[in-house]
C-alpha cells in the first residue's frame, strides 16, 4: 500500500515538472533581416523583416552578375571579349584587383573578379562593356529588377558602394529573388566556389582571395556573395545543395562578420534538417473533367506543365492537401494553353501552384450543338 502511495506522488510530480518545461522557441536569427528559400520552388522556409529597404552593399553585384550570364547566353557578349579599362572603372574604391586604364581583360576575368573578390572596379568595367556607358548599365540594372517583380529595390550603382542619396536599396526578398535567378549558372557556382585563385593581368598578377569564408567550412556550399559597409553592416547570400534541394540564404545587416555567418550556417541547417522536397505532380499528369462552355466537347482534359514539387516541414506531411482552380475559358481552347492551376496548401496557406494547360485542342461547339444544348438548358429550367 505505500509502495503504491510513493509510484502515485512520484507520477504526480512527474506530471507536474513536465508541465513547467518552457516549449521550444520558435526558429529565429539575430540579424535585422533574413530570408530562407529553395530555389527549385521559391518556396519561403524562412522570414525576418524580409521587405524592409535596406543598403545592401556588394550583393548589388548579384544584379550585375546576372545581367552579364543572360547576355553571354543570348550570345551578346562573349567570355571571349577584351574588355578595355576606363579610368572611372580604375578609380574604384573599397574592393578590388587594381585594374589599370586603357588596359584590355577578358570578360571571363573580370566576371571571375566580382564573384571571388568582389572587384568594384571589375563590376564597373563589366557593366559598361555591355551598356556602352556606366548609367545606361544602371538603368538596364534597375528595368531587369522591374521584369523580377523586385518592386522594392532601386540601383544608383553597380558596385554597392555606399550612395550619399540614400536611394540604393533592396530588401531580403528581392536578394533572394535574383540570387534564384543566378544560381541557374553554373559556371557562377563554379567561380563562387573558389577560395583563392591568381588572374594575369596585361601588367602583373592578381591574387583573388573569397570574400565568403564559409565556402571553406560548410559542407555543399558554392556561393554566392558578401557584402559589407558601414551604413550596410555585414550581409551575406549563401547557397548550398544536399540531395535535390537548392537552400538559398540571405542575412542583412549584421553587427560582425561572425554573426553574419553563425546566421548563415544556422538557416541552413534549419532548412537541410526540417524540410523535406515532396514531389506533388509529374509533367503531364492529367486533370480530368475541366468543364468548358461553349466547347465542342463540354469538358475537357487538362494536364500538368511541369514537375512539380514543394517543400514541406518534415513530419507535417499529412496537413498537405491539394485543389485544382480553373480559369475563366471559353472555346475555342488549343493545346498547350493555360485553364486553370494546381494548388498545393498547408492547412489553410497556399505553398505552392503549378499552371495546368490544355492536354487537347477543343473546337467550339458549332450552331446546332449550341442551339440544341440551349433548348435542353430551357426545358430542364422550367421543370426545375
Amino acid at each position: 500500500m505505500k509502495l503504491h502511495k510513493k509510484s502515485t506522488i512520484f507520477i504526480i510530480l512527474l506530471a507536474v515538472l513536465v508541465t513547467v518545461i518552457p516549449a521550444a522557441e520558435a526558429f529565429d536569427v539575430s540579424l535585422e533581416s533574413a530570408i530562407l528559400i529553395e530555389a527549385e520552388t521559391g518556396q519561403h522556409l524562412f522570414e525576418k523583416n524580409i521587405n524592409e529597404k535596406l543598403p545592401p552593399a556588394s550583393i548589388t553585384k548579384i544584379m550585375t552578375l546576372l545581367i552579364a550570364m543572360e547576355k553571354i547566353e543570348e550570345g551578346t557578349i562573349s567570355f571571349d571579349d577584351e574588355v578595355t579599362i576606363s579610368r572611372f572603372a580604375e578609380s574604384m574604391g573599397g574592393s578590388q584587383i587594381f585594374l589599370a586604364a586603357n588596359t584590355r581583360v577578358k570578360m571571363s576575368d573580370l566576371l571571375k573578379a566580382v564573384t571571388i573578390a568582389s572587384a568594384n572596379d571589375a563590376s564597373v568595367a563589366v557593366g559598361e562593356a555591355i551598356a556602352g556607358t556606366y548609367s545606361s548599365f544602371i538603368s538596364m540594372m534597375n528595368e531587369k529588377a522591374e521584369v523580377l517583380g523586385m518592386d522594392s529595390t532601386n540601383f544608383v550603382n553597380s558596385t554597392g558602394l555606399p550612395d550619399p542619396s540614400g536611394d540604393h536599396y533592396s530588401t531580403a526578398e528581392d536578394i533572394s529573388i535574383m540570387a534564384r535567378e543566378l544560381v541557374k549558372y553554373d559556371q557562377v557556382l563554379e567561380w563562387a566556389s573558389i577560395w583563392v585563385d591568381h588572374l594575369q593581368l596585361p601588367n602583373r598578377e592578381a591574387m583573388l582571395v573569397n570574400t565568403n569564408k564559409l565556402i571553406k567550412s560548410y559542407p555543399s556550399m558554392d556561393g554566392l556573395k558578401t557584402g559589407h559597409t558601414d551604413e550596410a553592416g555585414y550581409c551575406l547570400v549563401a547557397t548550398a545543395k544536399k540531395g535535390d534541394s537548392r537552400l538559398i540564404s540571405v542575412v542583412l545587416k549584421g553587427e560582425t562578420q561572425l554573426e553574419r555567418e553563425e546566421a548563415t550556417i544556422r538557416l541552413l541547417d534549419y532548412g537541410f534538417n526540417s524540410f523535406s522536397k515532396k514531389q506533388m505532380a509529374k509533367k503531364g499528369d492529367r486533370i480530368q473533367n475541366i468543364r468548358l462552355p461553349g466547347g465542342a466537347k463540354k469538358v475537357m482534359e487538362g494536364e500538368v506543365a511541369e514537375n512539380f514539387y514543394v517543400m514541406v516541414q518534415k513530419g507535417q506531411e499529412n496537413s498537405l492537401h491539394q485543389e485544382v482552380k480553373v480559369d475563366d475559358l471559353s472555346a475555342p481552347v488549343n493545346k498547350g494553353k493555360k485553364v486553370g492551376s494546381l494548388l498545393v496548401y498547408q492547412n489553410d496557406n497556399i505553398i505552392g501552384e503549378v499552371d495546368v494547360v490544355a492536354a487537347e485542342t477543343v473546337k467550339k461547339a458549332n450552331f446546332i450543338v449550341r442551339g440544341w444544348r440551349n433548348l435542353i438548358g430551357f426545358i430542364g429550367g422550367l421543370f426545375n
